[in-house]
């Protein structure tokens, strides 16, 4: 076992040590904490457009703040992104903007969101406690560690401020980064391979090399249990390639990339030997240092997780806390996932539409999360949903429910309601019909989650229509990365023969909701839609689609 990755995980732990304990004094006190956090990102930002349109230099109050400054949408900021994205410096913040960075939209196929460096520090002020608390455990700081936070997002030039990261670490520092870099089993470079099976290989060669294999972190559990069950299909391969310190995808990789795959591999013939004994099935037996794996597990992510937990037992799963591309919420932290109380102001909406503050919270109570960054969002309403479990010190902690905007998200695609209905639209639009209902809502059909349109006509569909709306759909960064991982199955036609909204509204009702308050929607949440219309599943008929009038 290398000293190499311990050294690098101890140096890590110890450049957090002061995060960490600024981190469990503020647990204690967490509105002065919230309040002086609020009172930092004014006084930083009085100078910049926001910042003179609401007075933030003569706010002197929370009461204040939330007296001058109205609850906002991503919607309220459209225009201003715009700008920013042209290069116009000092619109929400007087620090200049580094990046805009995507994420899911509401309407739109993606926001963009404003990062400053003030933002990448609210980040760190959160991470670093995690990290400190996570190895403490003696069993994880000494071996290697798979982190895979997201995809790579090229950056985008198309304005004066580009789009996208180039990874996730960037949000660590160069520092951390450079000590974190020590203690991956996988190096970095892998997120910019394309090609899927190329880049699932890529990624179990580097692992199975790992024997000592300690901590795995990713976002959505079926990420990790999807690249688990490639094993099988290229064991013997991934065997070769680790006896003989070789590397050969199953497809092309960049030169760039390969080159830096490469580097550093050497022939493990005893580590062969012992894959080849255990097989691909044997998971934790082929890494038997492995004590955590880290992912979501509350909300949409509570079958998926489960399902991991029994593919590793005697595995912790460690669910994480609540992380948006917006804010850092929650985080791990001695058993509970407490606010992230030193990086945003937060406030939180009640079922009465009360905007409270941290100390008013209760436990039990159910809320939804309000954001005030250095990235230029003030009183943004993140749209996350979360209910108060306990508290650590003073401080709540947090589970997070699921999305309070109209969306679905299964394992990390954030589809919205509204995004699904401008999709729709333009599918019927360019085809030039109308049909009397049409809606999408996910599928428990089959081995993985998918998605299902669910449309009126009286007349046959069209052979494309499924692939069609797939395309639409996959102008979600988010959307399009889950169906490229396997994570989401393809979207499936269903056709209803007539009586949809009827049907629609009855099953509705049998949930409680009055008919005068029964609104169409575009999306569902509700699963299983099939068993309330009656219709067929189209797998592709040659007639085109004409108006069902």
């Amino acid at each position: 076992m290398s000293w190499l990755p311990r050294l690098a995980n101890e140096l890590w732990a110890f450049s957090n040590l002061e995060r960490h304990r600024r981190f469990v004094r503020a647990l204690d006190r967490p509105g002065k904490v919230q309040e002086n956090v609020l009172r930092s990102i004014l006084r930083r930002n009085a100078s910049c457009e926001l910042g003179r349109r609401h007075g933030f230099a003569t706010i002197d109050s929370v009461a204040a703040f939330q007296s001058r400054v109205p609850l906002t949408s991503y919607g309220d900021l459209a225009a201003d992104i715009e700008r920013i994205h042209s290069g116009e410096e000092g619109v929400r913040t007087s620090a200049r903007v580094e990046r805009l960075i995507p994420s899911s939209g509401s309407t739109s196929a993606r926001k963009l969101l404003p990062c400053t460096r003030s933002l990448l520090a609210e980040f760190q002020r959160a991470i670093g406690p995690w990290i400190v608390d996570l190895l403490a455990r003696a069993d994880l700081r000494k071996g290697r560690a798979y982190w895979s936070i997201s995809p790579a997002i090229e950056p985008e030039h198309d304005g004066r401020i580009p789009i996208g990261f180039a990874d996730d670490g960037e949000y660590l520092g160069r520092w951390t980064r450079f000590l974190v870099e020590h203690a991956l089993a996988v190096p970095s470079g892998v997120e910019r391979i394309q090609e899927i099976e190329a880049f699932r290989y890529t990624v179990l060669l580097h692992l199975l090399r790992a024997r000592d294999l300690a901590l795995v972190s990713v976002w959505h559990p079926s990420y990790f249990t999807l690249l688990l069950q490639a094993l099988t299909h290229h064991w013997e391969r991934l065997v070769q390639d680790v006896r003989r310190g070789s590397y050969r995808p199953p497809a092309e990789v960049p030169a760039l990339v390969s080159k830096a795959m490469v580097r550093g591999l050497r022939p493990l013939p005893r580590r062969a030997d012992e894959l080849d004994a255990l097989g691909p099935r044997a998971i934790v037996e082929l890494w038997p240092e492995l004590q955590l794996v880290s992912c979501w597990g509350d909300g949409p992510a509570r079958g998926a997780l489960e399902e991991l937990r029994a593919l590793l037992p005697g595995v912790e799963i460690q669910p994480k806390g609540l992380v948006a591309t917006e804010a850092f919420v929650s985080l791990p932290f001695r058993g509970a996932h407490p606010l992230a109380v030193r990086s945003h102001f937060f406030e939180f909406v009640d079922a009465e539409g009360r905007a409270l503050l941290v100390e008013d919270l209760r436990a039990g109570g159910e809320y939804t999360v309000v954001v005030t960054t250095g990235g230029g969002l003030a009183r943004y309403l993140l749209g996350d949903r979360v209910r108060v479990t306990g508290f650590v010190g003073r401080t709540p902690s947090l589970t997070f429910l699921g999305k309070d905007d109209g969306v679905v998200d299964q394992c990390g695609e954030k589809l919205s309601d509204g995004f699904v209905a401008g999709r729709l639209q333009g599918l019927f639009t360019a085809q030039g019909v109308q049909v009397p209902f049409a809606m999408v809502a996910p599928s428990r059909l089959g081995t993985k989650p998918a998605y299902v349109l669910y449309v009126e006509s009286a007349r046959e569909l069209p052979p494309r229509l499924a692939s069609d709306l797939e395309a639409l759909l996959e102008e979600n960064p988010h959307y399009r990365w889950c169906i490229t991982l396997g994570q989401l199955a393809p979207l499936r036609v269903f056709r209803i023969r007539g009586g949809a909204h009827a049907a629609y509204c009855e099953r509705l009702r049998t949930l409680g909701r009055k008919l005068g308050d029964v609104k169409p929607v575009s999306l569902s949440a509700l699963p299983d839609w099939e068993q309330w219309f009656h219709g067929v599943w189209v797998e592709g008929v040659p007639a085109p689609l004409r108006s069902a009038r």
